[in-house]
């Protein structure tokens, strides 16, 4: 008798540590993102009457960028937010903006994505673009799309080439 109560409590002990094996390596495992995609150079028309000003608004492609994002297991989810730094000068009469426009691909069928389907201003501080959420697997999407945003141009912004970065981050909530 004894050696059965012996492999019974081998096993469970064995399935005990594997689950907690299990759940140690995936705290380890962090979020992480990649972006994808070309620089967007926008061509603003010339002004061909005196008095007259940019329409101001100029958007890019709906995928001009490609995200790929992962949410480990027991994060649940996870915040993705976007900055700009410029490279080397921008004037800060320029708005750029950004917004999700899909949702991309994933096979975690309890997974969803949230928020970010309108225009966001980006700012040179992080701001919450969307979030990814997962209830019971790890949340990996990839190919989600961003589309990208430039307002403000006016004829009182000195004539220049101006140059942006923009920063995805993806963090806890």
């Amino acid at each position: 008798m004894k050696t059965n109560n012996t492999i019974f409590f081998a096993r469970y002990l064995f399935k005990i540590t594997s689950i907690f094996s299990l759940l140690f390596f995936c705290t380890l495992r962090s979020q992480k993102i990649t972006a994808t995609g070309s620089s967007w150079t926008v061509t603003i028309p010339s002004i061909t009457e005196a008095g007259s000003n940019y329409s101001g608004v100029y958007e890019s492609a709906t995928n001009q960028i490609l995200l790929t994002a992962e949410v480990p297991l027991l994060l649940g989810s996870g915040k993705v937010s976007v900055s700009y730094v410029s490279d080397p000068t921008w004037n800060s009469n320029l708005v750029l903006s950004a917004k999700r426009t899909g949702n991309g691909t994933t096979v975690c069928v309890l997974c969803s994505i949230t928020g970010g389907s309108a225009y966001q201003a980006i700012t040179l501080t992080d701001i919450e673009l969307f979030r990814i959420v997962a209830v019971a697997s790890l949340a990996s999407y990839s190919n989600i799309p961003i589309q990208l945003q430039l307002s403000g141009v006016s004829v009182t912004i000195p004539a220049a080439t101006y140059n942006s970065k923009i920063i995805f981050t993806i963090s806890a909530l």
